[in-house]
């Protein structure tokens, strides 16, 4: 066999000479064949039933994709006996899409050749010709001889009339038979004869307990004054009946195993159910001599079919819960079924749409050309219905697969209930917040049974790393302090009074090492960078940036390259050094003399390590005019001391909890916050790292404002003179505090709840985003002198939901009065959230 195609991809075709009846295999990609011309000038044609039973083609596809062609070498297009060669071509849209072209001889005919196609029924005679014996025209019968006729029939006669048994007679002219379907070919020396199974003039017949088909038919030829006939007759088994009766005196029999060589399976919809059978078209071939001169071929092509078998679709359930993915497979079909839609609820998806939703559907195929089709929806889909419970959230997917059966589009569907199980597990948190010398680090546990290292800056939280930053803990948190100077610490920038140190904190899981969580913490520390002594000595603090990790700090020199550092390590280098050394320049300025010199690298090394370095000013300032006398005396001491005015450092920081537990707090990184106007905000104000119980901390005055700037307007009054504000004392409500693991001494802390339409009192000036302020005093417990020092109010409030607003809180320290009746003047700046304050006399 040859094959060929104009579109560049391969096509096999072969042919199978099956003596009267060529077979032709076709390979097609798509397994779609839309048009056949049996001949390479024959016009196309589709391969339609009604079709083959004229022209005697027939043309099927199983599920596989396989086409298989079949056509009696007498077809349409034959026009004498001595054409043997079929050329076949197939065309899509109208164009030659391939062909192929093979030769089978037929070279020995027998008297009647009989074929019997689920399709049609055809019967050939050899006709008498010129040089055929003559037969006395009395000897004609209506059962005789097939080629008997009154004399031998030459090319001038010419077929006129057909004669049909049903068993009555009914004539009709050749023309009108044709224009019924009926096929009378007149080739060469043969009459072909070609009919539907269900023509109007066949009819049944039992023979030997075989329902047949009978088509039984004399032609009429003429020429001239002379006439003559043809008998032909053809019995074929009902397609839906046995080729074998029981009434034989023999038989044969042949057994074809289920899924053997040239059958197939088909898929059907029996009873809403979905069945597989299994076909297959054996070719059964019969030949018998009546009398020496006389024998008949007799060919059956009948299909058979197993009776149908329920194959009911299986649903597997490979979802595994921690992935939060529903994966499910149907299966197992056979390779004609198509999957075509999926439902969720009342949502109809077609597979083009589940994949643009995200979801995932693909078809497998397995090398028994089974066919399986997979499905993957995520737990966050809208289709997936969630029952959240105490500890637990449980999924479902209620889904029907939308099925067809190639190639009639037969639908049916099969419906599925998917329910997955999951535990709702709380990963660990981060917070933290700086002093003026350290980081500090609470780490909140999850889940139980959670666990996770611990990662400071880039080592893993050890025993010892533990010890070295005050590691300690309780059923629900960790806490560490870390050194602002300590080597996990990254400088990031220094100015001239302040370093910028950052802290990373991450929680990661044991085995894979998978970030759990991240933490980052950023901090100005107050650092003396430069010291001027009153005896002219100098001392320079360099520090080593994140920004320039191959800096060797034991390489930096002042001006005079002799002088290094008196102190290094891989972070710091620390210099000593007097006004009259190691490069030190004097200036003069009006009752100033101004020290300077710089700390860099040695020209030599920033060449050979190619970096530059930007020199560190170093600069001293000594008042020229001015002297300074100190004198003292001893004498015993008269009384107990007490609390001078003197300089020294307080932390105030104010956070918002979640609820009125004071449990839980608001991380650095949750602010801005968003509320409603009817949800309370829980305020906790604390004077930090103080052990004094003797010592309190109250609230004088708390506003809000709608920017940065505390004396801003419009402003919402909180708390005047420590209590409500009495215009609408219901908004603010102060809490208790007592002793518990976290809180050692209540009085160095104060609560209290604002509900949030305090800030809506004016629509036109209600912004999205409010500042807390709040002015504090500390007090001498002992001594508390009146005022807000005497104790703090206690008022009730209500709420109203409403609007949203965003929290941003500031903390501002007034004037208060101290110990003793002295006066303390505070000052405040923030770093982050938190708050310091420094004291000194006025």
């Amino acid at each position: 066999a040859h094959t060929g195609n104009g579109l560049g991809w391969s096509v096999n075709v072969t042919f199978v000479c099956l003596g009267n009846v060529v077979r032709v295999d076709v390979d097609v990609p798509g397994g779609i064949v839309t048009e056949i011309a049996p001949g390479k000038y024959d016009p196309a044609f589709l391969p339609m039933p009604e079709f083959a039973a004229q022209c005697g083609f027939r043309f099927r596809t199983d599920p596989q994709g396989k086409n298989k062609f079949y056509g009696p070498i007498q077809h349409c297009f034959v026009e004498n006996e001595v054409i043997k060669r079929n050329f076949l071509y197939w065309n899509e849209f109208g164009e030659v899409a391939f062909y192929g072209n093979g030769t089978c001889s037929y070279p020995k005919w027998s008297s009647r050749e009989i074929i019997c196609d689920p399709g049609f029924m055809e019967v050939s005679v050899k006709r008498a010709a010129p040089n055929d014996y003559d037969l006395p025209a009395q000897q004609l019968t209506k059962f005789g001889d097939p080629r008997r006729a009154a004399e031998p029939l030459g090319p001038e006669f010419h077929m006129v009339s057909m004669v049909f048994y049903t068993p009555e007679e009914t004539i009709m002219k050749v023309a009108e038979a044709q224009e019924r379907g009926y096929r009378i070919g007149n080739i060469g020396s043969r009459l072909v004869i070609r009919s539907s199974q269900t023509a109007p003039e066949t009819y049944s017949k039992d023979v030997a307990g075989v329902s047949m088909n009978v088509l039984e038919t004399t032609t009429v030829f003429e020429k001239k004054w002379l006439a003559t006939r043809v008998n032909a007759a053809a019995a074929c088994p009902k397609p839906e009946g046995k080729v074998c009766g029981n009434k034989k005196n023999s038989h044969s029999g042949q057994l074809i195993p289920v899924g053997a060589v040239g059958g197939f399976f088909k898929s059907y919809l029996h009873n809403d159910q979905y069945s597989t059978s299994y076909i297959i078209e054996p070719m059964l071939e019969l030949l018998w001599t009546e009398d020496v001169t006389e024998d008949t071929r007799y060919k059956v092509l009948f299909p058979i079919a197993t009776p149908l078998k329920d194959q009911p679709p299986q649903v597997i359930d490979n979802t595994v819960p921690e992935e939060r993915v529903f994966k499910v497979l149907l299966g197992y079909f056979l390779s004609d079924v198509a999957l075509e839609s999926i439902t969720f609820g009342d949502e109809v998806l077609s597979i083009q749409d589940c994949r643009t939703r995200g979801f995932n559907v693909l078809e497998h195929i397995s090398l028994n050309s089974s066919k399986v089709f997979t499905l993957e929806v995520p737990f966050t889909d809208r289709v997936v219905q969630q029952m959240k419970g105490t500890v637990s959230t449980v999924y479902t997917l209620a889904l029907t697969f939308g099925l067809l059966v190639l190639p009639d589009y037969t639908p049916f569907s099969y419906s599925a209930y998917l329910e997955a199980k999951t535990e709702d597990i709380v990963p660990p948190s981060v917070s933290g917040g700086c002093d003026s010398a350290n980081f500090f680090i609470f780490v909140k546990y999850g889940s139980p049974g959670f666990s996770f290292h611990t990662i400071v800056g880039k080592r893993a939280l050890t025993r010892s790393l533990s010890q070295d930053y005050s590691f300690m803990e309780n059923s629900t948190h960790l806490s560490l302090v870390v050194p602002s100077t300590a080597p996990d610490v990254a400088i990031e920038a220094v100015k001239s009074s302040s370093i910028k140190a950052r802290l990373d904190v991450s929680l990661r899981k044991p085995g894979s090492y998978a970030v759990v969580e991240e933490f980052t913490l950023a901090c100005n520390f107050p650092s003396a960078l430069t010291e001027c002594f009153p005896n002219g000595t100098m001392t320079a603090l360099a520090v080593k940036l994140e920004s320039v990790p191959n800096l060797n700090p034991s390489q930096l020199t002042l001006r005079d390259p002799s002088c290094g550092p008196n102190y290094s390590d891989d972070r710091y280098a620390f210099f000593v050094f007097t006004g009259n050394s190691c490069g030190t320049t004097r200036r003069f300025f009006q009752n100033v003399m101004l020290y300077e010199n710089e700390i860099s690298l040695p020209d030599e090394l920033e060449v050979a390590t190619q970096s530059k370095t930007e020199a560190i000013k170093i600069s001293c300032y000594y008042d020229t005019n001015t002297t300074h006398a100190v004198a003292f005396n001893t004498r015993p001491r008269r009384s107990e001391p007490y609390a001078e005015n003197a300089n020294g450092g307080l932390q105030v920081a104010m956070r918002i909890a979640s609820d009125d537990s004071y449990s839980t707090f608001y991380r650095p990184e949750d602010y801005p916050l968003a509320k409603y106007l009817s949800q309370p905000m829980y305020f906790e104000v604390e004077l930090m790292r103080s052990l004094n119980s003797q010592v309190s901390l109250e609230l004088e005055n708390c506003w809000a404002t709608q920017n940065e700037d505390r004396t801003s307007t419009p402003r919402w009054n909180l708390i005047i003179n420590g209590c409500a504000n009495p215009v609408d004392s219901s908004q603010v409500v102060f809490h208790p505090v007592w002793v518990d693991d976290r809180v050692q001494h209540p009085s160095l802390v104060k609560r209290f709840e604002v509900q949030m339409f305090a800030f809506a009192e004016n629509k036109d000036h209600l912004n999205n985003r409010i500042y807390v302020h709040c002015d504090v005093v500390i007090c001498d417990a002992r001594n508390p002198l009146g005022g807000v020092c005497a104790g703090q109010c206690s008022q009730q409030a209500q709420g109203t939901k409403g609007k949203t607003l965003k929290i941003l809180y500031y903390l501002t320290l007034k004037q208060a009065q101290g110990t003793k009746g002295k006066t303390l003047k505070i000052l405040y700046y923030c770093i982050g959230c938190f708050f310091k304050v420094y004291f000194g006399m006025l």
